[in-house]
């Protein structure tokens, strides 16, 4: 397992690293596009619809919808941020609340409508952050990674206190604060690099907590929804990594928030 995590790691970092920093404008939207609708075959999945007939319809209206965004100009909004914002709170409650009012939202065509809320804000922010400097969109994959690996060791280390037992058992809240730790100190370091200023430095602090606490979120959103369907990962593209959505769950919440806090300032 450890092998092929590390041969499909070095297989993909290249492309990722070409598709994200290496494309403009069309170029990037389609990449990155393309990343989120194997998101969205992976979601109609844990909404229920295992027939891949019903799973490729899910996944060409996601893309019909942002083709007319692209075309309408929603892409250069930050109303579709909002939006995503409001339905990351909606999902809070839901995994906060679980199982209690798992009956809310377990019809496949409200997941269903979960997928675009939480897809469609991720593809816009990406959008947004790579317009406003390739810099920041390289500071928000550092955020997600960096507050993996800060707690991951904090939580093995002093975890004591479950996070959401029963939506993610291994999770503990010493971990959570491992990661925000960690990222407090990335955004530290990045705002040296970036020469800001002591306003504007602890605002990116401020803003990398806030941002790491809803990326916890995205990474139990997707188990939430796995639990329910019984199955271990979104799929099986990625040998050792199992699906896309199980590498890029807490970017769909940290990407349009980030960049929301971006354009906001």
């Amino acid at each position: 397992m450890l092998k092929q995590r590390i041969l499909t790691a070095l297989v993909l970092a290249p492309l990722a690293l070409v598709g994200l920093f290496g494309l403009v404008e069309g170029g990037f939207a389609l990449f990155t596009g393309a990343v989120v609708l194997w998101g969205g075959w992976e979601w109609a999945n844990l909404s229920g619809l295992a027939r891949p007939v019903q799973r490729l319809a899910y996944v060409v209206g996601l893309a019909v919808l942002m083709l007319l965004a692209w075309l309408l100009g929603v892409v250069q909004s930050a109303w579709p941020l909002w939006l995503g914002a409001i339905g990351w709170l909606t999902s809070g409650y839901w995994v906060v609340s679980y199982p209690r009012t798992s009956q809310q939202w377990r019809a496949p065509a409200t997941r269903l409508a979960m997928g675009a809320w939480v897809l469609l804000p991720c593809w816009i922010g990406f959008i947004h952050l790579r317009a406003i400097g390739g810099e920041w969109l390289l500071y928000v994959l550092l955020l997600v990674w960096v507050a993996d690996i800060g707690a991951y060791f904090a939580g093995r280390r002093f975890g004591r206190r479950k996070l959401a037992p029963r939506v993610s058992p291994g999770k503990s809240w010493e971990g959570v604060y491992g990661g925000m730790v960690a990222t407090a100190l990335l955004a530290m370091l990045f705002s040296a690099w970036l020469g800001l200023g002591t306003a504007q430095a602890i605002w990116l602090v401020v803003a990398t907590l806030v941002v790491t606490l809803v990326s916890v979120l995205g990474d139990l959103l997707e188990s939430m929804l796995k639990r329910l369907r019984g199955i271990k990962d979104s799929g099986r593209l990625l040998p050792g990594h199992g699906g896309i959505l199980d590498r890029i769950d807490s970017l769909t919440a940290a990407i349009p928030l980030f960049a929301l806090f971006r354009l906001w300032v």
